[in-house]
């Protein structure tokens, strides 16, 4: 995949990025695609594990859009139609319909090592220079904190060098190069520190086979409220299985388990904790374990600033939500495509530097914003929440994330007021609907029985007192439905890249995603 030998290639490029994951290799791809010269430096070789493999209906039109996704079908993943969430043990789950997105594209469960393995190809393809297994192990900065230059060592032969660059992107992951290294800028998130434990599967049985939901992964609280599990279907009978909890009871749950069993393992610790979701049990009736069992810290994070004069940060870099709502991958591509738009149009002249950081960061911090308030919404259902996620949440994020939201849910004589606690709450149970019990029936006899407007998706939002008003307290079925319709209004409008991402203002400019006119624009 190199493309000539590191000494050659490795001394100067205009813009370097730095891990070639999906926001790596996307945000490279575009760049080069508009004529800028650019290296990726991967520190592993690909192919190569990573979890993450459950993927949002917005990541065929990014793929799309790099020409990438004739690739991806190619691969043979398994279709995500949907998915499926119990947060409740007493009642139905809910289900997120993808067909009601988009009916041109669904979307997939991914094996990650040959889904990133396909994206890491399609740089050089566009004429990036990859380096695989060249691990970047300093970032040159002047007194200004912007870096000009990195030290690299290759992982083959230990040839070590400098590359000079005018422009960073730092795509390298949770290792984040520049936020942990040189800014010192992430933030955790006090409400979701985690730990995931996870293992592979064979022969287990899809949820709703025979259906036109085969395939989507099943979601589900656990029922002592300590966290929730994931059960996804995968190419070739593979089935990953995993548990995400609240770090605190995780290590109460194993220092008791060690105390009463000298040999005891986290494949126990594991195999105990899946035995609490009892939908993924059934499941697993008459599957076989196929891996050991494996563990992570599972902290979702944010930084202050993703970007400044000559960097950009994106993906796991520069934050990371927690994995309930599958929302990785789409922040990794919604990232990398704002941050090759700031650069472009920052080399191009567009705007300044600065302004082009400020949307950069801007629209980073909307998009993280949004999924981390639905996550927010459905942990609230699982767990009890503390006060303190307020602190988590940026106001200026808030704002811009649900600015067709947020004026219903305070009244249009408080606008200008702060963010308050309880209106972020009532935002959390607003998006909480996404999770409501319903089904393809109940959606049907609601469009019998309401007028259509009620319905329609691209109606203005509704909140659950304006249902209220329009339907019967004892009519469950109908309340579950609507309230579900009108919070997926500003979630599932992220999933049109074409006009969602191109369209929604910050800071007075759009982004140009045209290929070769790649910038922003004012508006």
């Amino acid at each position: 995949m190199e493309r000539g030998s590191p000494e050659a290639t490795l001394s100067k490029a205009t813009i370097l990025v730095i891990g070639g994951g999906p926001s790596g290799s996307y945000s490279a791809a575009l760049l080069a695609r508009d004529g800028f010269d650019v290296v990726l430096l991967e520190k592993d070789r690909f192919p190569r594990y990573h979890i993450g493999e459950s993927l949002l209906p917005s990541i065929p039109h990014y793929l799309e859009f790099i020409d990438a996704l004739d690739a991806m079908i190619e691969a043979g993943f398994r279709c995500k139609p949907g998915a499926a969430v119990k947060l409740n043990q007493y009642s139905m789950e809910g289900y997120t319909d993808f067909s009601t997105v988009d009916e041109k594209f669904s979307t997939w469960n991914v094996t990650r090592s040959v889904f990133d393995d396909i994206l890491l190809r399609h740089p050089q393809v566009n004429g990036v220079r990859v380096h695989q297994e060249m691990v970047v192990t300093s970032i040159h900065v002047d007194k200004t904190q912007k870096p000009y230059a990195a030290s690299w060592k290759s992982r083959v032969d230990g040839t070590e060098g400098v590359i000079a660059f005018d422009w960073l992107i730092d795509a390298s992951g949770r290792a984040g190069v520049m936020s942990t290294k040189v800014l010192h800028n992430r933030v955790f998130n006090q409400g979701l520190r985690n730990v995931a434990c996870w293992a592979y599967w064979k022969c287990g049985v899809m949820y709703a086979q025979d259906t036109d939901r085969e395939g989507a992964p099943w979601f589900e609280a656990l029922s002592d409220a300590t966290g929730w599990a994931w059960y996804i279907p995968l190419q070739r009978d593979a089935i990953s299985v995993g548990i995400v909890m609240d770090e605190e009871a995780s290590a109460r749950k194993k220092a008791q388990a060690r105390s009463t069993n000298e040999s005891w393992s986290l494949m126990d610790h594991y195999r105990e904790q899946v035995n609490l979701a009892p939908g993924i049990t059934r499941l697993l009736n008459d599957a076989q374990i196929a891996s050991t069992a494996q563990s992570t810290s599972d902290y979702s994070y944010s930084v202050s600033s993703y970007g400044g004069i000559g960097y950009r940060l994106v993906g796991d870099a520069a934050s990371f939500i927690d994995p309930f709502f599958s929302s990785g991958v789409h922040l990794a591509f919604n990232s990398a495509l704002s941050a090759a738009c700031s650069i472009s149009a920052s080399i191009k002249g567009d705007c300044s530097e600065e302004d082009a950081v400020r949307f950069h960061t801007m629209k980073c911090v909307t998009a993280y914003t949004r999924f981390l308030v639905v996550v927010l919404g459905a942990y609230s259902q699982i767990r009890t929440l503390d006060d303190s996620i307020l602190q988590d949440v940026s106001e200026d994020g808030f704002e811009r994330a649900f600015a067709t939201l947020r004026p219903l849910l305070r009244g249009e004589a408080d606008v200008g007021s702060s963010l308050t606690q309880d209106e972020l709450k009532c935002a959390m149970d607003f998006c909480s609907a996404l999770f409501l019990p319903t089904s393809p029936r109940m959606h049907a006899d609601v469009a019998r029985r309401f007028p259509p407007e009620l319905s329609d998706k691209s109606a203005p939002i509704m909140l659950p007192e304006d249902i209220a008003c329009k339907v019967s307290v004892h009519d469950e079925d109908a309340l579950h439905v609507l309230r579900e319709i009108n919070a997926r209004k500003p979630i599932h409008a992220m999933y049109d890249v074409a006009q969602h991402f191109a369209e929604e203002a910050i800071y007075g400019m759009v982004p140009r995603i045209g290929r070769g006119s790649l910038g922003l624009r004012s508006v």
